[in-house]
This record gives structure tokens, sequence and C-alpha cells, in this order.
């Protein structure tokens, strides 16, 4: 009978190292704190509140963020909102990444993007931080700037100077009609990231 377990065991140990459920760490990148809530610069959580509302997650605070988990065709997604502020990040990304044993290659960063025009979406594998502190600080704690980043355009319609109340101010009652398509269709990106992989969602839904 031993002998017999011990087969069924290895078996069923080697099915599971064969189809391993794969985990993908999906961070969306904003500052806590309601003044900051329907600003530009914190598209990343608002994208990540769209998936969770949709999909009825309940996020809860954990270290360093709020955190769900959603599963979908042998994949479990972490979507998590750093309660770091911007700047820092990196932090909360590198302990989830470790403490949940993600490869780097199935992290997925999302973030507001100046040079892109309003609702415009871009994949990308790797790249510089863009002058984005925190994709700067991400890239510090990681040491690389090989990462997944889902860059949301927010074009730069602002006067010389005003950058930062740009990218800190409310989206206009346009922008906010507008994005309810462009959630959903990030929401799609998302899932096509874990379910067809990186170079495929590039494809697909790049400049769309």
């Amino acid at each position: 009978m031993c002998e017999f377990l011990r087969r069924l065991f290895k078996k069923k140990r080697a099915i599971e190292e064969q189809n391993p459920m794969k985990k993908y760490l999906i961070v969306g990148l904003g500052n806590i704190g309601e003044k900051y809530e329907n600003t530009r610069h914190n598209i990343g959580f608002k994208v990540l509140d769209y998936f969770a509302n949709k999909e009825q997650l309940t996020f809860e605070t954990q270290k360093l963020g709020d955190i769900t988990t959603y599963k979908l065709k042998g994949r479990t997604f972490i979507l998590l909102k750093p309660n770091t502020y911007m700047n820092l990040s990196g932090k909360a990304v590198l302990y989830w990444l470790t403490k949940e044993k993600i490869q780097l290659e199935n992290l997925l960063i999302i973030t507001d993007d100046l040079n892109l025009p309003f609702g415009s979406i871009r994949l990308k594998t790797k790249g510089s931080d863009g002058g984005h502190n925190g994709l700067k600080d991400i890239q510090d704690k990681l040491n690389t700037t090989k990462y997944n980043r889902f860059r949301f355009g927010i074009s730069d319609f602002y006067s010389k100077g005003r950058q930062v109340d740009y990218v800190l101010g409310e989206w206009t009652d346009e922008e906010t009609e507008k994005l309810k398509e462009r959630l959903e269709k990030s929401k799609e990106l998302i899932k096509s990231f874990a379910l067809s992989g990186v170079n495929n969602t590039m494809n697909a839904f790049n400049g769309k």
C-alpha cells in the first residue's frame, strides 16, 4: 500500500509540474487618499478597481497595499494597489513578487503616460521610466528595466510648467465618459496578458 501511495503521489506531482497554476502580479500605480482618487495619475488604481467591480472582487488591505485575487482558466491574477504612494511603488512590487514566488515575466505594471493620446493603450516588455517616478522606483528595486508595463495615455494637454497640476488633476467630464469603454478594453488586455501571452496581447491591443 505504501508503494502504491508513493507512486500515486509521484504521478500527482508530475502532473502538477507539467500543468502548474500560473501566477500573475498585476499592479496598478496610484496614490492613496480620497483627493487622488479621480486624478489622471491614478489610472492604475482605476483600472484595477474597474476590473474588481466587474468580476465582483473585494480588495483587502495587506502589507504594502490592497490585494485581491482572481482565477481564470488555470491562472491566478493577484491584483495589487500599492499603498506606499507612487514614488515608492517598487517596495510593494518587490515584496509581493517575492512572497508569491512570481516570475518577473508574469509581472504587469499599469501606469499613466503623458506621451500617449488620451485613452491610448500600449503594452511594452521593457523600456525607460520616461520620467515617471513610480516606474523609476520599480526599476531601482527590481534592478532591471525589463518588466512588462501597460501604459495608459492621458495626453499632454497642459501649459508650460503645469505638468504636475495636470497629472494630479481630475478627469474632465468628456474624458470620464470616454473612460468607460477604455476601462473595459483595459480589463480585456489584463486577461489576455495571462491567457494569451505578452506578444499576442501587444499585437491585439497596442494602438487599439
